[in-house]
């Protein structure tokens, strides 16, 4: 796949996940499927060769969806969903796009500073003592550390 290709099949994924949720009322929240029932739609070994993208598209409706449980569904009550927005997934195409791993700073300075930040905002809304934040003199920005926070009275 080439960059124009990339452009033109990831606006059509655009459009996929979008009649996906728009529609997700229509489909069955639960699947209807026994252990193992994907084995018997997939080729046996590895394709030599790659399938068409419209192919796989096409898969995707055969072989996954009926294994899927929707969460997103109006009709799931089982689970709380979140972290579906559409923001949410826009940000999740950047991150994949990106591709960084952000497990030190090191490693991706931007990653690790906009995660401190945030869980500072996140500290000062649960009104956590300055100690608990990294952007102070305290030794914040690790993890939290229930005792301390029983201390406080959270």
């Amino acid at each position: 796949m080439d960059i124009a290709e990339f452009r033109k099949r990831g606006k059509e994924m655009v459009d996929y996940i979008a009649d996906y949720l728009e529609n997700i009322e229509k489909r069955n929240v639960y699947p209807d499927v026994e252990p193992g029932y994907l084995r018997a739609l997939i080729p046996e070994v590895a394709p030599d060769e790659p399938e068409t993208y419209e192919d796989v598209v096409k898969d995707i409706e055969r072989v996954i969806m009926p294994g899927v449980t929707h969460w997103h569904s109006p009709y799931f009550y089982a689970y709380f969903p979140c972290a579906n927005s559409f923001p949410a997934l826009l940000a999740d195409m950047l991150s994949g796009g990106i591709g960084c791993i952000g497990f030190s700073w090191a490693a991706s300075p931007a990653c690790t500073e906009l995660e401190t930040v945030v869980l500072d905002w996140l500290g000062k809304m649960l009104k956590l003592p300055d100690e608990f934040l990294a952007g102070t003199e305290g030794r914040g920005g690790g993890v939290i550390q229930p005792r301390k926070l029983y201390y406080y009275g959270y």
